[in-house]
């Protein structure tokens, strides 16, 4: 039995981020952030389920 923690992105919906592998993509908003499975809408992309265990999203302050 393991004591660790489910994954929980730190994100929320309603924030910017951008994408660091896929700056064409342009500025993302969070729609939904449930455990590690991030759905963000980018300007040029469109919408985008990205899992956060593996990518990085960079928080547009």
């Amino acid at each position: 039995m393991s004591d660790a923690l489910p994954f929980r992105s730190f994100l929320e919906p309603g924030q910017f981020v951008r994408h660091p592998e896929h700056p064409e993509w342009g500025r993302g908003q969070v729609q939904s952030a449930i455990a590690h499975r991030v759905t963000v809408n980018f300007e040029d992309q469109g919408k985008v389920l990205i899992d956060a265990s593996v990518v990085m999203l960079t928080v547009i302050s």
